[in-house]
């Protein structure tokens, strides 16, 4: 019987995996791997499976001793992770096979995979498998079609232990009608938006049930109301199952901002349980949405059409999530007060900013390299890199990205208790959305935030606390959910900051060094005084990271052995001489 082992590599710390918050609660990963887990349910019986997430447990090597080959699926900000498993994989002689998102796009650069299983795999894995039994697979095999998802099966939510993650997964539809300029949405699943059965969908919510979960449950949707047609079959048939058992499961998904203009559609999901939808609402600014071809965001006859917008899905009785990006076309410095602005007067307490990112294949990709504003440089993983010459000034756009973020995710939350407040001031009642908690257990989460939380937040975290327990008692749970999550933003914004900040040190350090070296008497032994102060101080520097706040690809040893290598060298050339 072969032995798949089913590995997905690490996610380094962002907005969205919520992994400060999730401490709090013993948690380990926000969300399973629902591609993998997919891919599990396409084997024959006859092979052994074992899943691996490292954003759980480690990639032990006897794992890899099991193993007679590895699946990967990975997206393109676990790419430093998924390296160093196929270099593991490599040295080890397991086979390895690397599909997901990031290698569909940038498999050229992917470097010690056997073989390549691309796109969307359910068509195309089964003759895969046949193939390397019978010693004949290919380099690389790529779905020549999009796939019908009435054919997947149900993922194999069994082969993982559902306690370690905060949220359950399922997906609904693939696939856009809108094409973004950034998006690589419809680029890799297409613009038609693909949909699977109303039974399906309960199967697979009645496979968790039957596992035991219960709680968050996430249709992982590009596009949830992209086909809306189908969503409309789709609500009534979760609707009936979740008030039959109690409303187990509390739904969130992602859709487009249009859903405001649905009242039928939003009523049958609040029905359903949906309690919280996310919306790229991406920028105020609607001469740079409309630049980047998101004319859905924009109504030229109303013109606080984006606030309406949220306000209108918050009275329906849904949170609202919006993710922003900064650094688009049309933008200019007065963006920065506008994203802010916005953001605080909406009430949308989690609001990632994002910089823009130029994504292989996407339209603005292609659009980019007509104008010769493409740089040479990887993707990174780095919150504030670029990829592109932004219509800003670079510098001008990422201190403003600091700004931004260091302003609604301020040291003191205080920006953010706000947000909460608005946003409560505005979210509908909906009873069987709030499920009644103990006194004792509301005390323990209470105290579990404080305890985390500064000297410098715990005065308005106390402030909030009073302030809904007196005016909106009911949502209490969600606002100790939402200050867990609070903490987390602002620790993950200051993680970005002090990243930045080092590299940045650094390039001025070696900047005087150099300057201060040129005008020196050419004395040997000042040369090696100063030397050895800077490297003493850039150590210094170094060790006051805090030790959480690293992570793999976080790009600081580089740029470290960078600068000492630099700093040596300049060193021996002016010591030589100098002599």
């Amino acid at each position: 019987m072969p032995n798949a082992l089913l590995v997905y590599p690490e996610n380094p710390p962002a907005y969205w995996g919520a992994k400060y918050a999730l401490e709090m609660l013993g948690i380990k990963a926000a969300f399973p791997p629902l591609g993998l887990l997919t891919i599990a349910a396409m084997f024959p019986p006859e092979y052994d499976l074992r899943v691996v997430d490292m954003n759980v447990s480690p990639l032990e090597d006897s794992d890899l001793e099991w193993a007679d080959m590895v699946f990967t699926s990975t997206m393109i900000v676990q790419r430093v992770s998924l390296q160093t498993i196929i270099e593991r994989c490599n040295r080890a002689g397991v086979l390895v096979v690397a599909g997901g998102p990031h290698p569909t796009t940038y498999h050229d650069e992917i470097t010690g995979v056997d073989h390549f299983v691309l796109d969307e795999a359910e068509e195309i894995f089964p003759g895969f498998l046949r193939d390397l039994e019978n010693g004949m697979a290919k380099a690389m095999y790529r779905e020549p079609r999009k796939p019908d998802v009435t054919q997947t099966p149900i993922p194999r939510f069994d082969l993982i232990d559902m306690e370690h993650y905060y949220s359950m997964s399922v997906q609904f539809s693939r696939g856009c009608p809108f094409d973004c300029e950034f998006c690589d949405i419809t680029k890799l699943y297409g613009r038609v938006p693909r949909t699977k059965s109303p039974e399906q969908m309960v199967n697979e919510f009645e496979a968790l049930y039957g596992l035991g979960w219960r709680g968050p449950l996430l249709l992982v949707d590009d596009n949830f109301i992209g086909n809306k047609r189908d969503a409309l079959k789709l609500l009534p048939e979760i609707a009936e199952w979740q008030k039959a058992r109690g409303y187990p499961f509390s739904l969130f998904t992602e859709a487009t901002v249009n859903l405001a203009r649905m009242d039928e559609l939003m009523d049958l999901m609040v029905e359903a349980g949906f309690n919280s939808v996310f919306l790229g609402i991406e920028t105020p600014n609607p001469k740079a949405l409309l630049k980047t071809k998101k004319p859905q965001n924009v109504n030229k006859q109303e013109e606080h059409f984006l606030l309406n917008a949220v306000r209108k899905i918050q009275h329906k009785g849904m949170q609202v999530q919006g993710g922003f990006i900064l650094g688009l076309d049309e933008d200019d410095e007065g963006v920065f007060d506008a994203q802010i602005d916005f953001i605080q007067a909406a009430g949308i307490p989690m609001a990632p900013i994002y910089m823009l990112a130029a994504l292989k294949n996407t339209n603005l990709y292609n659009r980019l390299k007509s104008e010769n504003r493409l740089l040479d440089v990887p993707i990174e993983i780095d919150a504030t890199a670029l990829n592109f010459k932004p219509e800003l000034n670079p510098k001008t756009l990422i201190e403003g990205y600091r700004r931004v973020t260091t302003t609604i995710y301020d040291p003191t939350l205080e920006h953010y208790f706000k947000r909460c407040l608005t946003l409560f001031e505005h979210l509908a009642p909906v009873p069987h959305l709030q499920k009644p908690r103990s006194k004792n257990t509301l005390f323990l989460a209470l105290m579990s935030v404080r305890r985390r939380l500064s000297s410098r937040q715990l005065p308005a975290y106390n402030k909030f606390i009073a302030k809904v327990s007196k005016d909106h008692p009911r949502m209490l749970p969600e606002a100790i959910s939402l200050a867990a999550m609070g903490y987390h933003f602002e620790k993950v914004t200051r993680q970005q900051i002090a990243i930045r900040e080092f590299k940045e040190f650094l390039t001025a350090e070696l900047k005087g060094f150099k300057e201060a070296a040129s005008h020196q008497s050419r004395e040997v032994e000042k040369i090696q005084k100063q030397q050895q102060e800077l490297l003493a101080r850039v150590q210094a520097r170094y060790k006051s990271i805090p030790d959480d706040f690293r992570y793999q690809g976080d790009g600081i040893e580089p740029t470290l052995e960078a600068f000492r290598s630099a700093v040596n060298t300049q060193a021996d050339h002016l010591t030589h001489a100098a002599v």
